[in-house]
C-alpha cells in the first residue's frame, strides 16, 4: 500500500485529491491534511464581506470527498522528515507517506510596515472576511447614534482598500454598495460615506494592460470611489493610515496588497527558493533535490503561481503524475496553463479577459458567475454545487437591524 499525504485543503490539494482517487488506484491511499474541517473558497471571499451567505465560500471537506476513497484529517503540520518519510502535526500524530504533495497556499505578508499587522484587517479567509464585516455593522451603529459628530461620522465612514489587485479592486467595488445599503437601514446620511482605493504602482490591476486598467479605472471612479497609485503605504496607526505624500483619518483599513509562501516552507532547510520566496521545483513539480515532494499552487516557482486556477491545474498535473509512476506509464512534463482572468467591480459588472480578449460589463459578470458554478460543479454533486452557487442571493448580516426577516432558516445553519 503506497501512501500519499496531501497537506493543505485549497484549491491545489482538493484537486489533486480528487483526481488521484479518480484514477482508481487500489493500492494507494490517499490522506488530505488540512488546518481547516472546510474548504474556502476565496475567489468569492469579498462577497461575505458585503453581506452573502458563507455558504457559498464555506464548503465542508466531508461533503467534497463523501464517497470517495479520500481520508480528510483536521491537523496542522509543523515539521517534515523527509528521511523518515514522516510529517509531524501540531496535534502530536505522525503522518508516513511515499509522496508527498505539498498545497499550503499563502498568506498575508506585511513587508515589515509599522503598525500595519496590528491594525488593518486582513482578507486571506472566511474568519477575517466575517470580521471585517462584523466591523462594518458596529461603525453604522455608533454613526447612527446622535451623540456621535459629524466629524466622528465622516472618520467612521472613511474606508481605505490598500492593493488594487484583484482582491482589492472586487471589495473595493462591492464595498461601495454595500456601505450605501448598511447607511439606508441605519438612517445614516450615504455622503459621508469615502472610500479609498490606494495602490503602490502606477495603475491599477498593473498585470493587466493599460488599456483594461484604465476601463476597470474608470468603473471604480463611476462607483464613486477615490482612487490613488504609486501611493506605497509606510505606516498605520491605530485611526489613521500615513501613505506617500498624504495621511487619511480612517477607521478602517483593509490589507489586500501583499501575500507570501506559507511559513512552514521556510523551516525546511532542504527546499531551495527563487527571489519571492516561492519554492524551486523540476519539470515534474518536485521541489528541487528531492524525489516524491511535490509543491503545487502559491508556494511553487512557476510561471503563474498564484492563480486558483494553477492550482487546481498543478494538483491534477501531479495526481496524473504519481498514477503513471505507480504503472510504470510515461511521464509527462510539467507544461504551465495560462489562466484566464474575471475580475467582478460591483454587481452585475466584470471584466473577463480570455486570450488576449477582454469583456466587459453584464456579460463580463455572467461569464464570471458561470465560472464559479464550473468549479463548484467540479468538487460537489450537482443539487449540492448549484445550492453553494446560488445562495449568493441570500444575505446573511450581523446585526438586527440588517438582519433579513426571512434569513432565520440560514442562521439557524451557522
Amino acid at each position: 500500500m503506497k501512501k500519499v499525504l496531501i497537506v493543505g485543503g485549497g484549491f491545489g490539494g482538493i484537486a489533486a485529491a480528487l483526481e488521484l482517487e479518480k484514477q482508481l488506484l487500489s493500492d494507494v491511499k490517499i490522506t488530505l491534511v488540512s488546518n481547516k474541517p472546510h474548504f474556502e473558497y476565496t475567489a468569492a471571499l469579498y462577497r461575505v464581506v458585503t453581506g452573502k451567505s458563507p455558504l457559498q465560500v464555506c464548503v465542508p471537506l466531508s461533503e467534497i470527498f463523501r464517497g470517495k476513497n479520500i481520508e480528510s484529517v483536521t491537523d496542522v503540520i509543523i515539521g517534515i522528515n523527509f528521511e523518515k518519510k514522516i510529517a509531524q502535526s501540531q496535534s502530536g500524530s505522525r503522518y508516513q507517506f511515499d509522496f508527498l504533495i505539498l498545497a499550503l497556499g499563502s498568506q498575508t505578508a506585511y513587508f515589515n510596515i509599522p503598525g500595519l499587522e496590528k491594525f488593518a484587517f486582513g482578507f486571506k479567509s472566511i474568519t477575517e472576511a466575517l470580521r471585517l464585516k462584523r466591523h462594518l455593522h458596529e461603525l453604522f451603529v455608533k454613526a447612527s447614534k446622535l451623540e456621535t459628530s459629524q466629524d466622528e461620522k465622516v472618520s467612521l465612514l472613511h474606508f481605505v482598500v490598500v492593493g488594487a489587485g484583484a482582491s482589492g479592486v472586487e471589495l473595493a467595488g462591492e464595498l461601495t454598495i454595500y456601505a450605501k445599503t448598511l447607511a439606508k437601514n441605519h438612517q445614516v446620511d450615504s455622503s459621508l460615506i469615502t472610500i479609498d482605493l490606494i495602490e503602490g504602482a502606477g495603475r491599477v490591476m498593473p498585470v493587466f494592460p493599460s488599456a483594461i486598467s484604465a476601463k476597470i479605472e474608470k468603473r471604480l471612479r463611476s462607483l464613486g470611489i477615490n482612487i490613488f497609485t504609486n501611493r506605497p503605504i509606510i505606516a498605520e496607526k491605530l485611526s489613521k493610515v500615513e501613505v506617500r505624500g498624504m495621511t487619511l483619518f480612517s477607521n478602517t483599513v483593509i490589507w489586500t496588497a501583499g501575500v507570501q509562501p506559507n511559513s512552514l516552507y521556510k523551516k525546511i532547510s532542504e527546499f531551495k527558493f527563487d527571489k519571492k520566496g516561492r519554492i524551486l521545483v523540476d519539470d515534474y513539480l518536485r521541489a528541487q533535490g528531492l524525489e516524491n515532494i511535490f509543491i503545487i499552487g502559491d508556494s511553487a516557482s512557476t510561471l503563474h503561481a498564484g492563480m486558483a486556477q494553477t492550482a487546481s491545474y498543478d494538483g491534477k498535473f501531479v495526481a496524473r503524475h504519481i498514477a503513471s509512476l505507480l504503472q510504470d506509464k510515461k511521464l509527462a512534463n510539467y507544461q504551465p496553463q495560462k489562466p484566464y482572468y474575471s475580475i467582478p467591480i460591483g454587481p452585475g459588472w466584470a471584466v473577463t479577459l480570455i486570450d488576449g480578449i477582454a469583456i466587459y460589463g453584464r456579460w463580463g459578470w455572467l461569464l464570471r458567475r458561470l465560472a464559479d458554478l464550473r468549479y463548484f460543479l467540479s468538487i460537489l454533486p450537482i443539487s449540492k454545487a448549484i445550492l453553494a452557487w446560488r445562495v449568493d442571493k441570500t444575505l446573511c448580516e450581523t446585526c438586527q437591524i440588517c438582519l433579513p426577516e426571512n434569513n432565520n432558516e440560514l442562521q439557524s445553519l451557522f
